[in-house]
């Protein structure tokens, strides 16, 4: 089982990307999506999550406004629209399955990662 992003690249401060997490050789529609991103020489950060039925929907403020997450069950997959991209919006963007973990989830499945890249 895997999951595979895609839809990043390099862009100008003020565009738009839309990132896509297909996963494959296993149902995600159980689980919890969620998007991560880690800069050169930062720790990763957590941008969004999503429930199951995409009825919870978390967001960093750093970018609340400008991103939407979104799932798709029948495809087996998640989606993060990037509006008014920012050079601080430039990292890797990993996707990731979990579950619910109290208040929280827990992250156990994991993508490699699309690149983003912001210029100024």
């Amino acid at each position: 089982a895997q999951l595979v992003e895609s839809g990043g690249g390099l862009v100008q401060t003020g565009a738009s990307l839309r990132l896509s997490c297909v996963g494959s050789g296993r149902r995600f529609g159980s689980n919890a999506m969620g998007w991560f991103r880690q800069a050169p020489g930062k720790e990763r950060e957590f941008v969004a999550s999503i429930n199951w039925s995409g009825g919870t929907i978390r967001v960093i403020d750093s970018v609340k406004g400008r991103f939407t997450i979104s799932r798709d069950n029948a495809k087996n997959a998640v989606y993060l629209r990037m509006n008014s991209l920012k050079p601080e919006d430039t990292a890797l963007y990993l996707c990731a399955a979990g579950r619910e973990d109290g208040a929280d989830y827990s992250w156990g499945f994991w993508g490699r990662g699309t690149q983003v890249t912001v210029s100024s």
